[in-house]
């Protein structure tokens, strides 16, 4: 596409039913734009996120990548462009994806069962539809899937920082989402635990697609297939590209049309090289 990076991952073309049939599109994002109070915040991005990807969101601090995110699930809304989430906006299909935000705040006193929370997760359709015996079944089923069945009943905070975030996905699950959304889920876990976090993201992937924020560089370069690189606007690498000194160059990407991950995978696109030379 003119004017984007030759290794974007920018929209479908065509039909769009008929596409997002046959290339099992999740999320269609299109041209979009997002500031708050005026400060553009998120500039012209485009992304495709299709069944069973596993796409790293990498970036500084106040690069928008977590409004990225609130845009896919309609908690907030572009100020241009448009978002598809399953053929339908995003209010439509919000319950439909699962999320794990960046700070779940608990009271710690609180006398509530990791069992408790993951049923919260449950819809209310589905908590109108199915009988409560087998909401606790699939409840126990999201734990289990979690290694987190022998925490059942105990309360949710006398449980670690890693084993809330997987009661916190297992509660996603209750949904049976196509789509798991993650807001830098191992910040209160350690290193050991985040490799065994990512490893079972990992083994989820293989029924859904996922989409992680993460400042876990190394890490997160072992196990997803392909990275955005968001800093206001959005370069997207595949899993070829996805090395040791390519995760290091992320966090200089700028707001700029060319991204430091691209010129080291590529060299300088031809257009931006004949201006740096004028």
């Amino acid at each position: 596409m003119d004017g984007q990076p030759e290794n974007h991952r920018g929209p479908i073309q065509g039909g769009p039913q008929i596409e997002q049939m046959l290339e099992n599109v999740l999320v269609d994002i299109r041209n979009v734009d997002f500031a708050y109070s005026g400060q553009p915040v998120l500039t012209g991005i485009n992304l495709t996120i299709r069944e069973k990807d596993f796409i790293a969101i990498i970036g500084p601090n106040g690069g928008g990548k977590s409004t990225l995110l609130k845009l896919i699930l309609g908690l907030l809304t572009p100020d241009r462009g448009s978002i598809r989430v399953m053929g339908k906006a995003p209010k439509s299909n919000g319950t439909a994806i699962g999320y794990v935000p960046q700070n779940v705040h608990i009271n710690e006193n609180f006398p509530i069962t990791a069992l408790d929370v993951v049923l919260m997760g449950a819809t209310k359709t589905n908590a109108a539809s199915i009988r409560k015996s087998q909401l606790r079944d699939d409840a126990m089923a999201a734990l289990t899937r979690l290694h987190m069945a022998d925490h059942a009943f105990k309360k949710i905070g006398q449980l670690s920082g890693g084993q809330r975030q997987r009661v916190f996905i297992a509660r996603s699950l209750m949904t049976q989402t196509p789509l798991l959304l993650l807001d830098e889920p191992t910040a209160s876990i350690d290193t050991k635990g985040q490799a065994d976090f990512y490893k079972l993201l990992k083994s989820l992937n293989k029924d859904m697609a996922i989409v992680v924020v993460s400042h876990d560089l190394v890490i997160v370069s072992n196990h997803v297939k392909s990275v955005a690189c968001v800093n206001q606007r959005l370069h997207y690498h595949p899993h070829e590209e996805v090395t040791g000194e390519m995760m290091e160059a992320m966090y200089a990407c700028s707001v700029e049309d060319v991204c430091r991950v691209q010129v080291l995978a590529h060299g300088m696109p031809k257009s931006e090289a004949t201006r740096k030379r004028a």
